[in-house]
């Protein structure tokens, strides 16, 4: 295996870093070639220096993270990227998962949305973490950590859920557009519209990051008042909301209450976010030479992403026990005759076409819980939903807009202007979406939900498993590696999640594909091939976990610093950065 020697190069950065003295340094680092991840002789060698980290042009500064006690002013610096974060289990993908368990099961099943968000939590930590030790993101550290091929595939893989997400979140707020146009704005339009997301993005993008952070928090803030305004104002009964949250079962839901179930946990932990959230906590200036400023930076990070989860779990309550109310037990006959009573300007022929005069249960999307607000409670209630879920749409696809900036960026090591990027990955996500826009119906496109979150949910490992195996491999994450204790939580909970993810994916594509050999076949030999991958994964996480089996893997082992001493040599703030070691 060839290798390059770079003692001259590193002499070079120890002196670029101001808390490195070059004499005390002398670390011999090899690189492999480039089928063995990204240090490779293509990207650094002897006669050129490394390029810096470039996430962010500038970061933001925190107060000095001392050993005192907890601060509000330290968190209130720290505040933002959990609640960007927050918003991919506030896009309208999951509003519509919510939406339809209350229909399909009341409140039975808010004990599966609470759980799912706890979940998502601790596999959010995760991320924190690794983008605060390493000082890379999960997407830069896929880049050096993967040989070629597997890297090129898992960047296929996350593109697709970040395509998939983008057409839930845009055909979304296509939807609210066309609501709050009366009709008047097609749905295309709403697509062409979005486009401009881009430019607001990059716009607020260029006057630093912590507006666009306020942004974002005043588009949750017009959620949370919306849909909290449909929950207020014909409130749900409490026993029972408590109960779902707190009682766990669903007696009585039948299949389609299983299915339902499954779809929250599909819908609220989305591939993409990891790569997103490892990039985020990136934005703040902290010293991660200073042991103790990571571990307070990590702590401050979790409590804002506990926080920002606890209000997405609000908001996600308020539409379950809304349309748990409304609609649960409902048939399509009961709506019509709502609607034939009220004062809706719904009209009479939209009317039967989304409930048709028969004894079946509601089938609700979010177009067709719109026309049930404002049958029930006039059209006011409706532009205030319509009004909600443009604001969780427009959100999720600039956030979705960020995340395949980041993608991109990590997995390919594009170091292209800002502006170039964005527009590629826009342009990437949103073709399909004005595609399926302008050759399907209304019913089509609110009826793809499912199928979406299945698509994502098969990408799940592609994101999971490696933030698991970093997290857990102390060449990478030094004394922050993973605990036993942990380790075991978060393989149990990866391995149900996937399972969970797996099964619904199973059951989408039965009720889906008409039984053929042939769509057998095809979906055989994807599966084998797919599991091919994730196996490959899995090897590298019991590498990670000590396994021997697997020490002769292609995998690039990134150098740690040794411990000098009683004190933990500090690394460069730059794309080569180490994590602290414990000397173990």
């Amino acid at each position: 295996m060839d290798s390059v020697n770079l003692s001259s190069f590193n002499n070079r950065r120890a002196s670029q870093a101001s808390n490195i003295n070059p004499s005390e340094t002398n670390v011999q680092k090899s690189i492999t070639n480039d089928k063995q991840g990204q240090l490779n002789p293509a990207f650094i060698n002897e006669d050129e220096v490394a390029p810096e980290n470039e996430t962010y042009e500038k970061l933001i500064d925190v107060p000095e993270l001392g050993k005192g006690s907890f601060s509000f002013r330290t968190l209130w610096a720290f505040t933002g990227p959990g609640f960007l974060m927050s918003i991919a289990y506030l896009d309208p993908g999951n509003i519509e998962s919510d939406l339809q368990s209350g229909v399909v099961a009341g409140y039975k099943l808010l004990w599966v949305l609470m759980t799912a968000t706890i979940m998502g939590l601790l596999v959010q930590r995760l991320a924190i973490r690794l983008g605060m030790v390493t000082g890379l993101h999960l997407a830069e550290m896929c880049y050096k950590q993967y040989p070629r091929t597997p890297r090129i595939i898992l960047w296929i893989m996350t593109e697709i859920a970040i395509i998939g997400s983008d057409i839930q979140e845009v055909i979304g707020t296509a939807l609210a557009i066309y609501i709050l146009s009366d009709q008047a704005i097609p749905i295309w339009g709403g697509v062409l519209i979005t486009v401009f997301d881009t430019f607001t993005f990059l716009l607020l993008d260029k006057y630093g990051l912590r507006k666009l952070e306020l942004l974002f928090g005043f588009l949750i803030t017009v959620m949370a008042i919306t849909f909290g305004y449909e929950y207020i104002h014909d409130p749900p009964p409490q026993t029972e909301v408590i109960k779902g949250l707190f009682i766990p079962g669903c007696a009585g839901c039948g299949p389609e209450g299983v299915l339902r179930a499954v779809g929250i946990v599909g819908a609220v932990i989305m591939p993409h976010n990891l790569f997103l959230h490892s990039a985020l906590v990136k934005s703040r200036k902290v010293d991660r030479s200073d042991k103790h400023s990571v571990q307070q930076a990590n702590m401050y990070y979790f409590i804002e992403s506990c926080i920002a989860l606890l209000v997405s779990l609000i908001i996600n309550i308020f539409v379950v026990c809304v349309f748990a109310y409304g609609l649960f037990g409902k048939t399509n006959q009961d709506v019509q005759d709502l609607c034939a009573n009220s004062t809706s300007s719904s009209s009479a022929e939209e009317i039967e076409e989304f409930f048709p005069a028969n004894n079946e249960t509601v089938d609700a999307d979010i177009y067709r819980a719109g026309l049930f607000l404002g049958c029930k409670y006039g059209d006011a209630a409706r532009y205030i939903w319509a009004v909600g879920i443009l604001a969780a749409g427009q959100s999720s696809t600039m956030t979705g807009t960020y995340s395949g900036q980041f993608v991109m960026e990590g997995f390919l090591n594009l170091h292209w202007a800002r502006w170039k990027r964005v527009l590629l990955t826009r342009t990437i996500a949103i073709s399909p979406t004005l595609f399926l826009a302008i050759f399907a119906d209304i019913q089509q496109l609110t009826g793809l939900n499912d199928y979406l979150n299945a698509v994502m949910s098969l990408q799940l490992p592609f994101a999971l498993i490696p933030t698991l195996t970093f997290t857990s491999s102390s060449k990478i994450m030094g004394q922050f590696v993973n605990g036993l204790f942990n380790k075991t939580i978060l393989t149990i909970l990866a391995v149900v999640v996937v399972s969970i993810n797996l099964f619904f994916v199973v059951v989408t594509i039965k009720e889906a594909l008409p039984p053929h050999w042939a769509i057998y076949t095809a979906f055989g030999i994807g599966g084998a091939l797919y599991l091919s991958l994730v196996g490959y994964l899995c090897l590298h996480l019991i590498e990670a976990f000590g396994g021997r089996c697997c020490a002769s893997l292609p995998y690039e082992k990134m150098t740690v610093y040794k411990a000098l001493g009683d004190e933990t040599e500090p690394f460069a703030s730059n794309s080569l950065q180490r994590p602290i070691n414990s000397g173990n």
